[in-house]
Protein backbone atom coordinates (compact mmCIF):
# COMPACT_ATOMS: atom_id res chain seq x y z
CA UNK A 1 0.00 0.00 0.00
CA UNK A 2 1.56 3.27 -1.16
CA UNK A 3 0.60 5.19 1.94
CA UNK A 4 2.26 2.63 4.22
CA UNK A 5 5.58 2.54 2.31
CA UNK A 6 8.07 5.09 3.65
CA UNK A 7 10.06 6.53 0.75
CA UNK A 8 13.23 8.63 1.27
CA UNK A 9 12.29 12.24 1.95
CA UNK A 10 14.30 15.20 0.65
CA UNK A 11 15.19 18.16 2.84
CA UNK A 12 14.81 21.63 1.34
CA UNK A 13 18.06 23.58 1.46
CA UNK A 14 18.36 26.69 3.59
CA UNK A 15 18.22 29.00 0.58
CA UNK A 16 14.86 27.55 -0.51
CA UNK A 17 13.55 27.85 3.06
CA UNK A 18 14.69 31.47 3.27
CA UNK A 19 13.06 32.32 -0.04
CA UNK A 20 9.87 30.64 1.14
CA UNK A 21 9.80 32.69 4.35
CA UNK A 22 10.52 35.91 2.46
CA UNK A 23 7.71 35.24 0.02
CA UNK A 24 5.24 34.53 2.85
CA UNK A 25 6.26 37.75 4.60
CA UNK A 26 5.65 39.65 1.37
CA UNK A 27 2.21 38.09 1.06
CA UNK A 28 1.27 39.06 4.62
CA UNK A 29 2.35 42.65 3.87
CA UNK A 30 0.08 42.70 0.86
CA UNK A 31 -2.86 41.39 2.90
CA UNK A 32 -2.40 44.08 5.55
CA UNK A 33 -2.10 46.74 2.86
CA UNK A 34 -5.27 45.56 1.18
CA UNK A 35 -7.15 45.82 4.46
CA UNK A 36 -5.88 49.33 5.10
CA UNK A 37 -6.59 50.36 1.52
CA UNK A 38 -10.25 49.44 1.85
CA UNK A 39 -10.60 51.79 4.81
CA UNK A 40 -8.51 54.46 3.10
CA UNK A 41 -10.74 54.59 0.06
CA UNK A 42 -13.72 55.53 2.25
CA UNK A 43 -11.82 58.61 3.47
CA UNK A 44 -10.73 59.97 0.10
CA UNK A 45 -13.76 62.21 -0.45
CA UNK A 46 -13.42 63.81 3.01
CA UNK A 47 -9.80 64.71 2.26
CA UNK A 48 -10.40 66.08 -1.22
CA UNK A 49 -10.32 69.67 0.01
CA UNK A 50 -6.89 69.23 1.64
CA UNK A 51 -4.17 69.21 -1.03
CA UNK A 52 -1.45 67.82 1.25
CA UNK A 53 -3.70 65.05 2.51
CA UNK A 54 -4.79 64.33 -1.04
CA UNK A 55 -1.20 63.89 -2.17
CA UNK A 56 -0.55 61.49 0.73
CA UNK A 57 -3.62 59.46 -0.24
CA UNK A 58 -2.47 59.39 -3.85
CA UNK A 59 1.00 58.11 -2.90
CA UNK A 60 -0.50 55.41 -0.67
CA UNK A 61 -2.90 54.35 -3.40
CA UNK A 62 -0.07 54.10 -5.93
CA UNK A 63 1.95 51.95 -3.52
CA UNK A 64 -1.05 49.78 -2.75
CA UNK A 65 -2.01 49.15 -6.35
CA UNK A 66 1.62 48.37 -7.20
CA UNK A 67 1.85 45.75 -4.44
CA UNK A 68 -1.63 44.35 -5.07
CA UNK A 69 -1.02 43.91 -8.77
CA UNK A 70 -3.46 46.71 -9.60
CA UNK A 71 -6.42 44.96 -8.01
CA UNK A 72 -8.42 45.44 -4.83
CA UNK A 73 -10.92 42.68 -3.88
CA UNK A 74 -14.50 43.86 -4.18
CA UNK A 75 -16.19 41.41 -1.80
CA UNK A 76 -15.30 39.71 1.47
CA UNK A 77 -17.00 36.62 2.90
CA UNK A 78 -16.60 35.19 6.38
CA UNK A 79 -15.87 31.46 6.72
CA UNK A 80 -16.26 29.70 10.09
CA UNK A 81 -14.63 26.27 10.41
CA UNK A 82 -14.77 23.70 13.19
CA UNK A 83 -12.92 20.41 13.61
CA UNK A 84 -13.78 18.11 16.49
CA UNK A 85 -13.06 14.50 17.34
CA UNK A 86 -16.26 13.70 19.25
CA UNK A 87 -15.09 10.26 20.48
CA UNK A 88 -18.48 8.57 19.73
CA UNK A 89 -20.27 10.97 22.12
CA UNK A 90 -23.75 12.34 21.55
CA UNK A 91 -23.84 16.08 20.79
CA UNK A 92 -24.29 18.63 23.58
CA UNK A 93 -27.67 20.33 23.80
CA UNK A 94 -26.25 23.74 22.88
CA UNK A 95 -23.63 24.38 20.18
CA UNK A 96 -24.33 28.12 19.88
CA UNK A 97 -20.99 29.22 21.35
CA UNK A 98 -19.16 26.81 19.04
CA UNK A 99 -20.87 28.48 16.08
CA UNK A 100 -20.28 32.03 17.44
CA UNK A 101 -23.66 33.03 16.03
CA UNK A 102 -23.57 36.71 16.96
CA UNK A 103 -20.07 37.49 15.72
CA UNK A 104 -19.52 40.58 13.58
CA UNK A 105 -19.14 40.68 10.66
CA UNK A 106 -21.66 37.85 10.34
CA UNK A 107 -20.65 34.44 9.02
CA UNK A 108 -21.46 33.47 5.42
CA UNK A 109 -20.35 29.81 5.40
CA UNK A 110 -19.97 27.19 8.12
CA UNK A 111 -17.80 24.11 7.52
CA UNK A 112 -17.85 21.48 10.28
CA UNK A 113 -15.59 18.43 10.25
CA UNK A 114 -16.19 15.70 12.84
CA UNK A 115 -14.24 12.54 13.57
CA UNK A 116 -15.26 9.42 15.50
CA UNK A 117 -18.99 10.00 15.15
CA UNK A 118 -20.71 6.91 16.56
CA UNK A 119 -20.53 4.38 13.72
CA UNK A 120 -21.55 1.05 15.26
CA UNK A 121 -23.40 -1.03 12.62
CA UNK A 122 -26.87 -0.44 14.08
CA UNK A 123 -26.25 3.27 14.59
CA UNK A 124 -24.69 3.75 11.15
CA UNK A 125 -27.67 2.12 9.42
CA UNK A 126 -30.13 4.22 11.41
CA UNK A 127 -28.20 7.37 10.42
CA UNK A 128 -28.64 6.42 6.77
CA UNK A 129 -32.41 6.38 7.25
CA UNK A 130 -32.72 9.58 9.28
CA UNK A 131 -30.39 12.50 9.93
CA UNK A 132 -27.64 11.65 12.41
CA UNK A 133 -27.80 13.42 15.78
CA UNK A 134 -24.81 15.71 15.07
CA UNK A 135 -26.17 16.92 11.72
CA UNK A 136 -29.53 17.43 13.40
CA UNK A 137 -28.23 19.64 16.20
CA UNK A 138 -26.24 21.83 13.79
CA UNK A 139 -29.20 22.21 11.42
CA UNK A 140 -31.55 23.06 14.28
CA UNK A 141 -29.08 25.71 15.47
CA UNK A 142 -28.28 27.29 12.10
CA UNK A 143 -31.60 27.10 10.19
CA UNK A 144 -33.32 29.81 12.31
CA UNK A 145 -30.40 32.08 11.42
CA UNK A 146 -31.01 31.63 7.69
CA UNK A 147 -28.38 28.93 7.03
CA UNK A 148 -29.11 25.99 4.74
CA UNK A 149 -27.18 22.75 4.58
CA UNK A 150 -25.37 22.80 1.24
CA UNK A 151 -24.15 19.21 1.38
CA UNK A 152 -22.60 16.58 3.63
CA UNK A 153 -20.44 13.49 3.25
CA UNK A 154 -19.82 10.68 5.69
CA UNK A 155 -17.43 7.73 5.83
CA UNK A 156 -18.08 5.70 8.99
CA UNK A 157 -17.04 8.04 11.83
CA UNK A 158 -15.89 10.89 9.56
CA UNK A 159 -18.53 13.54 8.85
CA UNK A 160 -18.22 16.78 6.89
CA UNK A 161 -21.03 19.36 6.86
CA UNK A 162 -21.29 22.60 4.85
CA UNK A 163 -23.86 25.32 5.58
CA UNK A 164 -24.32 28.65 3.82
CA UNK A 165 -26.58 31.67 3.99
CA UNK A 166 -29.54 31.18 1.68
CA UNK A 167 -28.56 34.15 -0.50
CA UNK A 168 -25.29 32.41 -1.44
CA UNK A 169 -26.83 29.08 -2.52
CA UNK A 170 -27.39 30.05 -6.20
CA UNK A 171 -23.68 30.84 -6.45
CA UNK A 172 -22.45 27.57 -4.88
CA UNK A 173 -22.31 25.30 -7.91
CA UNK A 174 -20.92 21.98 -9.11
CA UNK A 175 -20.97 20.40 -5.65
CA UNK A 176 -19.22 17.04 -5.41
CA UNK A 177 -18.10 14.85 -2.52
CA UNK A 178 -15.71 11.93 -2.21
CA UNK A 179 -13.84 9.90 0.39
CA UNK A 180 -10.67 7.81 0.79
CA UNK A 181 -10.06 4.98 3.28
CA UNK A 182 -6.64 4.51 4.87
CA UNK A 183 -7.51 2.26 7.83
CA UNK A 184 -6.43 -1.42 7.85
CA UNK A 185 -4.40 -1.43 4.61
CA UNK A 186 -6.80 0.99 2.95
CA UNK A 187 -9.88 -1.21 3.25
CA UNK A 188 -11.45 0.22 6.41
CA UNK A 189 -12.92 3.69 6.80
CA UNK A 190 -12.14 4.35 10.45
CA UNK A 191 -9.24 6.45 9.16
CA UNK A 192 -8.94 8.46 5.97
CA UNK A 193 -10.44 11.60 4.47
CA UNK A 194 -13.77 12.95 3.22
CA UNK A 195 -14.00 16.03 1.04
CA UNK A 196 -16.43 18.50 -0.49
CA UNK A 197 -15.64 20.69 -3.47
CA UNK A 198 -17.69 23.40 -5.16
CA UNK A 199 -17.49 26.63 -7.07
CA UNK A 200 -18.12 29.70 -4.88
CA UNK A 201 -18.97 32.70 -7.07
CA UNK A 202 -16.76 31.03 -9.70
CA UNK A 203 -13.81 30.27 -7.40
CA UNK A 204 -12.96 26.57 -6.97
CA UNK A 205 -12.64 25.59 -3.29
CA UNK A 206 -12.19 22.22 -1.59
CA UNK A 207 -12.58 21.15 2.05
CA UNK A 208 -10.79 17.99 3.20
CA UNK A 209 -11.61 16.51 6.63
CA UNK A 210 -9.12 13.83 7.74
CA UNK A 211 -8.56 11.39 10.58
CA UNK A 212 -5.01 10.07 10.32
CA UNK A 213 -3.11 7.27 12.06
CA UNK A 214 -2.74 7.61 15.84
CA UNK A 215 0.19 7.29 18.27
CA UNK A 216 3.50 9.10 18.69
CA UNK A 217 5.66 6.86 16.50
CA UNK A 218 3.54 7.05 13.34
CA UNK A 219 4.36 10.59 12.14
CA UNK A 220 5.79 9.38 8.82
CA UNK A 221 2.75 7.16 8.24
CA UNK A 222 0.51 10.19 8.80
CA UNK A 223 2.46 12.08 6.15
CA UNK A 224 2.15 9.14 3.75
CA UNK A 225 -1.59 8.93 4.42
CA UNK A 226 -2.32 12.57 3.61
CA UNK A 227 -0.10 12.37 0.53
CA UNK A 228 -2.03 9.28 -0.57
CA UNK A 229 -5.38 11.03 0.03
CA UNK A 230 -4.33 14.11 -1.93
CA UNK A 231 -3.17 11.99 -4.85
CA UNK A 232 -6.05 9.50 -4.98
CA UNK A 233 -9.13 11.67 -4.43
CA UNK A 234 -10.64 12.82 -7.70
CA UNK A 235 -13.74 14.65 -8.92
CA UNK A 236 -15.75 14.56 -12.14
CA UNK A 237 -14.79 18.16 -12.94
CA UNK A 238 -12.60 18.88 -15.96
CA UNK A 239 -10.57 21.82 -14.64
CA UNK A 240 -10.26 20.58 -11.03
CA UNK A 241 -10.09 16.76 -11.12
CA UNK A 242 -7.95 16.54 -7.96
CA UNK A 243 -7.86 18.23 -4.57
CA UNK A 244 -4.76 20.31 -5.26
CA UNK A 245 -6.18 21.62 -8.55
CA UNK A 246 -8.55 23.88 -6.60
CA UNK A 247 -7.76 27.52 -6.05
CA UNK A 248 -8.07 27.11 -2.29
CA UNK A 249 -7.92 23.91 -0.22
CA UNK A 250 -8.73 23.72 3.49
CA UNK A 251 -7.20 20.65 5.15
CA UNK A 252 -8.33 19.94 8.69
CA UNK A 253 -9.34 17.26 11.15
CA UNK A 254 -7.78 15.02 13.78
CA UNK A 255 -4.40 14.84 12.06
CA UNK A 256 -2.99 13.09 15.15
CA UNK A 257 0.45 14.73 15.09
CA UNK A 258 2.01 14.74 18.56
CA UNK A 259 4.62 16.74 20.47
CA UNK A 260 7.88 14.81 20.29
CA UNK A 261 10.80 14.44 22.74
CA UNK A 262 9.43 16.43 25.68
CA UNK A 263 8.35 14.59 28.80
CA UNK A 264 4.90 14.77 30.35
CA UNK A 265 6.04 17.03 33.22
CA UNK A 266 7.65 19.59 30.87
CA UNK A 267 4.60 19.57 28.59
CA UNK A 268 2.13 20.24 31.39
CA UNK A 269 4.40 22.83 33.00
CA UNK A 270 4.71 24.74 29.72
CA UNK A 271 0.94 24.61 29.18
CA UNK A 272 0.07 25.67 32.73
CA UNK A 273 2.51 28.60 32.58
CA UNK A 274 1.17 29.56 29.13
CA UNK A 275 4.58 29.17 27.51
CA UNK A 276 3.23 27.29 24.52
CA UNK A 277 6.01 28.60 22.29
CA UNK A 278 8.40 26.22 24.03
CA UNK A 279 6.52 23.32 22.46
CA UNK A 280 6.13 24.54 18.88
CA UNK A 281 9.48 23.32 17.55
CA UNK A 282 8.72 19.74 18.64
CA UNK A 283 5.23 19.64 17.13
CA UNK A 284 5.46 16.78 14.64
CA UNK A 285 3.49 18.53 11.89
CA UNK A 286 5.79 21.55 12.13
CA UNK A 287 8.79 19.22 11.99
CA UNK A 288 7.42 17.25 9.02
CA UNK A 289 6.78 20.44 7.04
CA UNK A 290 10.51 21.21 7.06
CA UNK A 291 11.20 18.10 4.99
CA UNK A 292 8.04 17.79 2.90
CA UNK A 293 7.59 20.19 -0.05
CA UNK A 294 3.89 19.35 -0.46
CA UNK A 295 3.24 20.13 3.22
CA UNK A 296 5.06 23.45 2.91
CA UNK A 297 2.34 24.57 0.51
CA UNK A 298 -0.13 24.56 3.41
CA UNK A 299 -0.36 27.56 5.74
CA UNK A 300 -1.38 27.46 9.40
CA UNK A 301 -1.92 30.12 12.02
CA UNK A 302 0.13 30.16 15.25
CA UNK A 303 -0.73 27.55 17.87
CA UNK A 304 -1.63 30.06 20.56
CA UNK A 305 -4.19 27.78 22.18
CA UNK A 306 -3.77 24.84 24.52
CA UNK A 307 -3.19 21.39 23.02
CA UNK A 308 -6.64 19.91 22.42
CA UNK A 309 -5.92 16.26 23.33
CA UNK A 310 -6.22 14.35 25.65
CA UNK A 311 -8.66 15.48 28.37
CA UNK A 312 -10.74 13.73 30.95
CA UNK A 313 -14.32 13.92 29.73
CA UNK A 314 -16.46 16.76 31.06
CA UNK A 315 -13.33 18.40 32.39
CA UNK A 316 -10.55 20.86 31.54
CA UNK A 317 -8.02 18.47 33.11
CA UNK A 318 -5.60 16.59 30.90
CA UNK A 319 -5.68 12.78 30.93
CA UNK A 320 -5.27 11.22 34.38
CA UNK A 321 -6.39 7.73 33.42
CA UNK A 322 -4.33 4.59 33.78
CA UNK A 323 -3.44 2.39 30.85
CA UNK A 324 -4.30 -1.30 30.94
CA UNK A 325 -1.41 -3.63 30.09
CA UNK A 326 -0.83 -7.41 30.17
CA UNK A 327 0.37 -6.99 33.75
CA UNK A 328 -2.57 -4.88 34.95
CA UNK A 329 -2.84 -1.09 35.13
CA UNK A 330 0.07 1.33 35.10
CA UNK A 331 0.26 5.09 35.50
CA UNK A 332 1.13 5.95 31.89
CA UNK A 333 -0.95 8.84 30.61
CA UNK A 334 -1.40 10.35 27.14
CA UNK A 335 0.77 13.42 26.56
CA UNK A 336 -1.11 16.57 25.51
CA UNK A 337 -0.86 17.32 21.79
CA UNK A 338 -2.20 19.60 19.06
CA UNK A 339 -3.83 16.71 17.22
CA UNK A 340 -6.71 18.81 15.87
CA UNK A 341 -5.67 21.29 13.18
CA UNK A 342 -6.94 23.56 10.40
CA UNK A 343 -4.65 24.49 7.50
CA UNK A 344 -5.16 26.03 4.10
CA UNK A 345 -3.41 26.16 0.74
CA UNK A 346 -3.67 28.66 -2.09
CA UNK A 347 -2.84 27.05 -5.41
CA UNK A 348 0.75 27.90 -6.32
CA UNK A 349 1.45 29.75 -9.55
CA UNK A 350 3.39 26.73 -10.79
CA UNK A 351 3.45 23.21 -9.40
CA UNK A 352 6.85 21.58 -8.77
CA UNK A 353 8.07 19.18 -11.43
CA UNK A 354 9.16 15.64 -10.64
CA UNK A 355 12.78 16.70 -11.20
CA UNK A 356 12.46 19.52 -8.67
CA UNK A 357 11.11 17.71 -5.62
CA UNK A 358 13.48 19.41 -3.22
CA UNK A 359 12.03 22.87 -3.72
CA UNK A 360 8.80 23.84 -2.08
CA UNK A 361 6.23 25.77 -4.11
CA UNK A 362 5.06 28.92 -2.40
CA UNK A 363 1.33 29.47 -1.81
CA UNK A 364 0.98 32.90 -3.36
CA UNK A 365 -1.86 34.65 -5.10
CA UNK A 366 -1.39 35.05 -8.82
CA UNK A 367 -1.58 38.83 -9.05
CA UNK A 368 -2.02 38.77 -12.83
CA UNK A 369 -5.19 36.71 -12.49
CA UNK A 370 -8.40 38.47 -13.42
CA UNK A 371 -10.32 36.99 -10.48
CA UNK A 372 -7.89 36.48 -7.57
CA UNK A 373 -8.90 35.20 -4.15
CA UNK A 374 -7.24 36.05 -0.83
CA UNK A 375 -7.47 34.01 2.37
CA UNK A 376 -6.97 35.89 5.64
CA UNK A 377 -7.20 34.02 8.92
CA UNK A 378 -8.97 36.09 11.59
CA UNK A 379 -9.01 33.56 14.44
CA UNK A 380 -7.47 30.21 15.35
CA UNK A 381 -8.42 28.83 18.75
CA UNK A 382 -10.13 26.05 20.68
CA UNK A 383 -13.31 26.06 22.75
CA UNK A 384 -12.57 24.69 26.22
CA UNK A 385 -16.21 24.84 27.33
CA UNK A 386 -17.21 21.54 25.67
CA UNK A 387 -16.42 18.33 27.55
CA UNK A 388 -18.40 15.51 25.91
CA UNK A 389 -15.22 14.24 24.22
CA UNK A 390 -11.58 13.74 25.20
CA UNK A 391 -10.75 16.28 22.47
CA UNK A 392 -11.62 19.99 22.53
CA UNK A 393 -13.08 21.47 19.33
CA UNK A 394 -10.84 23.75 17.27
CA UNK A 395 -12.24 26.84 15.55
CA UNK A 396 -10.79 28.90 12.71
CA UNK A 397 -12.41 31.89 11.02
CA UNK A 398 -11.31 33.34 7.72
CA UNK A 399 -12.05 36.28 5.47
CA UNK A 400 -12.28 35.24 1.82
CA UNK A 401 -11.61 38.34 -0.26
CA UNK A 402 -12.50 37.86 -3.88
CA UNK A 403 -13.90 39.35 -7.01
CA UNK A 404 -17.05 37.51 -8.08
CA UNK A 405 -16.86 35.77 -11.43
CA UNK A 406 -20.66 36.11 -11.65
CA UNK A 407 -23.45 37.53 -9.51
CA UNK A 408 -26.61 36.61 -11.45
CA UNK A 409 -28.57 33.46 -10.52
CA UNK A 410 -28.88 30.98 -13.37
CA UNK A 411 -32.64 30.76 -12.88
CA UNK A 412 -35.19 33.30 -11.68
CA UNK A 413 -38.37 31.94 -10.04
CA UNK A 414 -41.47 33.92 -9.13
CA UNK A 415 -44.95 33.13 -7.72
CA UNK A 416 -47.90 34.54 -9.63
CA UNK A 417 -50.98 36.01 -7.98
CA UNK A 418 -52.35 35.03 -4.59
CA UNK A 419 -51.32 31.66 -3.19
CA UNK A 420 -53.78 29.71 -1.08
CA UNK A 421 -54.72 26.04 -0.73
CA UNK A 422 -58.25 26.88 -1.86
CA UNK A 423 -57.15 26.94 -5.52
CA UNK A 424 -54.27 25.89 -7.76
CA UNK A 425 -51.29 28.25 -7.73
CA UNK A 426 -49.15 29.54 -10.59
CA UNK A 427 -45.43 30.24 -10.80
CA UNK A 428 -42.96 31.18 -13.51
CA UNK A 429 -39.29 30.46 -14.00
CA UNK A 430 -36.77 31.92 -16.41
CA UNK A 431 -33.34 30.58 -17.30
CA UNK A 432 -31.05 33.62 -17.17
CA UNK A 433 -27.79 31.85 -17.94
CA UNK A 434 -27.04 28.70 -19.89
CA UNK A 435 -26.42 25.59 -17.79
CA UNK A 436 -26.90 21.83 -18.13
CA UNK A 437 -30.61 21.76 -17.34
CA UNK A 438 -32.62 18.56 -17.16
CA UNK A 439 -36.26 17.50 -17.26
CA UNK A 440 -35.48 15.94 -13.85
CA UNK A 441 -35.02 19.42 -12.37
CA UNK A 442 -37.72 20.56 -9.98
CA UNK A 443 -38.97 23.62 -8.13
CA UNK A 444 -39.50 23.20 -4.42
CA UNK A 445 -41.81 25.13 -2.10
CA UNK A 446 -39.86 25.86 1.09
CA UNK A 447 -40.99 27.34 4.38
CA UNK A 448 -38.75 30.28 5.31
CA UNK A 449 -36.08 28.88 7.63
CA UNK A 450 -35.78 25.54 5.80
CA UNK A 451 -32.78 23.34 6.62
CA UNK A 452 -31.68 21.75 3.34
CA UNK A 453 -32.66 21.31 -0.31
CA UNK A 454 -34.67 18.21 0.64
CA UNK A 455 -36.59 20.06 3.37
CA UNK A 456 -39.39 21.15 1.01
CA UNK A 457 -43.13 21.22 1.68
CA UNK A 458 -43.85 20.06 -1.84
CA UNK A 459 -42.35 20.35 -5.31
CA UNK A 460 -43.30 20.43 -8.98
CA UNK A 461 -41.30 19.15 -11.94
CA UNK A 462 -40.08 21.66 -14.49
CA UNK A 463 -41.49 21.56 -18.03
CA UNK A 464 -41.01 18.08 -19.47
CA UNK A 465 -41.56 18.56 -23.22
CA UNK A 466 -38.42 20.51 -24.06
CA UNK A 467 -35.58 22.33 -22.38
CA UNK A 468 -36.07 26.09 -22.00
CA UNK A 469 -34.45 28.83 -24.03
CA UNK A 470 -32.50 31.64 -22.40
CA UNK A 471 -34.87 34.32 -21.01
CA UNK A 472 -37.95 32.28 -21.95
CA UNK A 473 -40.66 32.74 -19.31
CA UNK A 474 -42.21 29.38 -18.47
CA UNK A 475 -45.38 29.08 -16.43
CA UNK A 476 -46.37 25.98 -14.46
CA UNK A 477 -49.00 25.29 -11.84
CA UNK A 478 -48.97 23.67 -8.42
CA UNK A 479 -51.93 21.58 -7.30
CA UNK A 480 -53.92 23.15 -4.47
CA UNK A 481 -53.87 19.87 -2.55
CA UNK A 482 -50.09 20.19 -2.26
CA UNK A 483 -50.15 23.71 -0.84
CA UNK A 484 -49.97 24.06 3.00
CA UNK A 485 -53.40 24.76 4.47
CA UNK A 486 -52.13 27.02 7.25
CA UNK A 487 -50.12 29.28 4.98
CA UNK A 488 -47.18 31.35 6.16
CA UNK A 489 -43.95 32.74 4.71
CA UNK A 490 -42.48 30.65 1.89
CA UNK A 491 -39.92 30.76 -0.90
CA UNK A 492 -39.60 28.87 -4.20
CA UNK A 493 -36.27 27.29 -5.19
CA UNK A 494 -35.15 25.76 -8.50
CA UNK A 495 -33.12 22.57 -7.90
CA UNK A 496 -30.69 21.44 -10.60
CA UNK A 497 -30.21 17.68 -10.66
CA UNK A 498 -26.96 17.90 -12.59
CA UNK A 499 -25.46 20.57 -10.34
CA UNK A 500 -26.85 19.01 -7.14
CA UNK A 501 -27.87 22.40 -5.75
CA UNK A 502 -30.54 25.10 -5.70
CA UNK A 503 -29.55 27.58 -8.40
CA UNK A 504 -32.35 30.14 -8.13
CA UNK A 505 -34.85 31.47 -5.60
CA UNK A 506 -37.95 33.61 -5.61
CA UNK A 507 -38.41 36.40 -3.12
CA UNK A 508 -40.14 35.40 0.11
CA UNK A 509 -43.92 35.49 -0.24
CA UNK A 510 -47.04 34.89 1.83
CA UNK A 511 -49.37 31.91 1.41
CA UNK A 512 -52.78 32.73 2.83
CA UNK A 513 -54.53 30.48 5.30
CA UNK A 514 -57.03 28.21 3.58
CA UNK A 515 -60.72 28.05 4.43
CA UNK A 516 -60.27 24.30 4.50
CA UNK A 517 -57.94 24.69 7.49
CA UNK A 518 -60.95 25.71 9.63
CA UNK A 519 -63.17 23.00 8.16
CA UNK A 520 -60.58 20.34 8.95
CA UNK A 521 -60.13 21.65 12.48
CA UNK A 522 -56.51 22.80 12.02
CA UNK A 523 -57.36 26.28 13.38
CA UNK A 524 -60.28 27.52 15.54
CA UNK A 525 -63.14 29.14 13.65
CA UNK A 526 -63.40 32.91 13.99
CA UNK A 527 -67.05 34.04 14.54
CA UNK A 528 -67.81 37.73 15.09
CA UNK A 529 -64.23 38.35 16.08
CA UNK A 530 -64.23 35.52 18.64
CA UNK A 531 -62.42 32.21 18.24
Amino acid sequence: MDFLRHSPRLRSDSMSSSASQSSRTSERSKVVLRQRLTHLLTCVEDMSSDDEAGEEVSRTLDEAFHLCGGYVPTDAFRLHMVTWNVATAEPPEDVASLMQLDVQPPTDIYVIGLQEVNATPVRFISDLLVEDSWSHVFMETLAPRGFVKVTSVRMQGLLLLVFAKQMHLPFIRNIQTTYTRTGIFGYWGNKGGVSVRFSFYGHMVCFLNCHLAAHMNYALQRVDEIEHILEKQDFDITDTPHVRDHKVVFWFGDLNFRIADHGLHFLRSSINSERLNLLWSKDQLTMMKKNEPFLQEFEEGPLNFKPTYKFNRNSDTYDTSSVKTWFGFNGKKRKPAWTDRILWRIKPKTLPSEDDDDKASISTVDETEEYPLLVIQDKYTCDMSYGVSDHKPVIATFSLELRKCYDTPQVHVSPLGVWCADHDALLTYTVQEDFMSSTWDWIGLYKVGFKSASDYETFVWVREEELPEINEVIQISMDKDEIPLLGGQFVLGYYSTNMQSIIGFSANFQILESKRAVMEGLVPENINGLK
